[in-house]
């Protein structure tokens, strides 16, 4: 069982960078996986900051939903041009940062939990590199997510107005089928299982 001391409560995101920044400034291996871009801002605000002639390897695997927003598009792409390995997960994620295998923080609803018990950290490190090795590299998904970024801001739109299939189409200037088509790749990259769920993902992934 983890001693007290193994795992840390932390209440937000300030209180994280000033309590586990320095872990990540003496860290070799950043590894960090993330539903959104939203969730470890504060800590890749800080990694940013760090002086750039420290060699860090830095991999990041984000659910595909990232790539529907045009920003979130180009902030990966800027990742992987500093020598970040970015990957793709279609799957939902377990928002995890790790620090050379030894330090684990874990997204806890509005908080965080920074995990040291060796076993845990392990444990949390076999389902990262799971979800790694299950995941796609990034420019994989640009050729198809180019199409798809461009008709999906219209798309959420007609979606939340409640407008019929067939008028929706037209609005859109294509067939019924293809139409239909857009909805069913919308809902697969946002993984929702029905179109009201589809809305409130694109929601809480900042696409509305």
């Amino acid at each position: 069982m983890p001693r007290a001391e193994e795992i840390a409560n932390i209440r937000d995101e300030r209180e994280l960078v000033e309590r586990a920044g320095h872990l990540l400034a003496g860290a070799d291996e950043f590894a960090c996986a993330a539903n959104d871009l939203h969730t470890w801002s504060a800590m890749q605000k800080f990694a940013r900051e760090l002086p750039k002639e420290r060699k860090l390897r830095v991999r990041k695997v984000y659910l595909a939903r990232v790539m529907l927003d045009p920003a979130g598009a180009e902030h990966l792409r800027t990742l992987h041009e500093l020598g970040a390995e970015v990957r793709i997960s279609d799957h939902e994620i377990n928002e995890t940062i790790l620090l050379d295998g030894r330090v684990a923080i874990l997204a806890a609803g509005p908080g965080y939990n920074v995990v040291t018990a060796p076993d845990l950290v392990r444990g949390i490190s076999s389902l990262f590199e799971a979800a790694w090795r299950s995941s796609t590299a990034m420019e994989a998904y640009e050729t198809r997510f180019a199409e798809l970024r461009q008709y999906t801001p219209q798309l959420l739109d007609l979606l939340s107005s409640g407008s019929t299939d067939e008028k929706a189409a037209r609005a859109m200037g294509v067939g019924l089928r293809t139409y239909r088509r857009r909805v069913a790749e919308l809902m697969d990259v946002l993984g929702a299982t029905s179109r009201f769920q589809a809305g409130a993902l694109a929601r809480e992934a900042g696409l509305l």
